[in-house]
């Protein structure tokens, strides 16, 4: 884990003017991205899972694999996973037997939370697990709920990166666990410009061929692209609150685990 102890932060590469949002490599009236994105995640819900799967060659389950293993979620513990509509992380949480956490899933999306109780009723994992629709920059819980909160693949879709962190800060109980599991900046040129070249063909293609929705994985390769660098995004989360910030890149920076607590 990289911990950066340089509290400045420079002007966001990329940031979209004031009043303004990103959307892939547009910028949009903030009001609307909400809006966008919803209409992305409602196209792609059905083979989101099976997409991750094609886009990363499975790589993505090592990835979720070593988040939950650093959130090591105890018996009785209460956590949030937001952005989670499929379940991936919160099944994770659930693979144990005996006593397991308490695990809350909040989507802004209804398509993908249907899709993730699905999932757990095939599973057979109906205790437990509560599934809740609500906005990662105005969650529908109280001041200090959480002992843990897990956001994955997700905070680059929100229109306020900023505010989505002060509202994760804020319903953690003191000593709560901030993880964010994100796509981030590639640490090897050479490599960064082959992933750069892969996403910005495949996902498209991959969209077109496997969920019929080319401009839908577009989106999602330019989100990635326009979404802050690891020592950036610790600065924010520090700006928040969060203390003992600090990453923990995976495949060379492809993606980045960050780690914040709340005091």
């Amino acid at each position: 884990m990289t911990n950066d102890p340089d509290p400045s932060v420079a002007s966001p590469e990329g940031q979209a003017p004031a009043g303004n949002a990103s959307f892939g490599f547009r910028d949009v009236p903030a009001a609307e991205k909400a809006g966008l994105v919803a209409r992305v995640f409602e196209s792609v819900a059905p083979r989101y899972d099976l997409m991750n799967d094609l886009m990363s060659g499975g790589v993505h389950r090592l990835w979720k694999n070593a988040m939950v293993d650093v959130v090591h979620p105890r018996p009785g513990e209460k956590i949030l996973d937001v952005a989670g509509g499929t379940g991936d992380i919160a099944f994770r949480m659930l693979r144990g037997q005996g006593d397991r956490p308490d695990v809350t899933v909040c989507d802004i999306n209804p398509a993908m939370l249907e899709v993730g109780r699905d999932r757990a009723v095939d599973r057979g994992l109906l205790q437990g697990l509560t599934w809740t629709t609500g906005d990662a920059e105005r969650l529908p819980f109280p001041d200090r709920s959480f002992d843990a909160y897990t956001i994955a693949f997700g905070l680059r879709n929100v229109t306020d990166i900023d505010k989505a962190l002060a509202d994760a800060y804020r319903v953690l109980k003191p000593g709560g666990r901030f993880f964010c599991l994100e796509f981030s900046k590639v640490t090897s040129a050479p490599v960064g410009r082959l992933y750069d070249a892969y996403s910005e063909r495949a996902l498209p293609f991959f969209g077109k061929v496997i969920a019929r929705d080319a401009d839908s994985y577009r989106y999602l390769h330019e989100s990635i692209r326009r979404f802050p660098p690891q020592r950036e995004l610790a600065a924010r989360m520090r700006a928040v609150g969060f203390a003992n910030v600090g990453w923990r890149d995976m495949s060379l920076g492809v993606v980045a685990l960050h780690q914040g607590w709340r005091i």
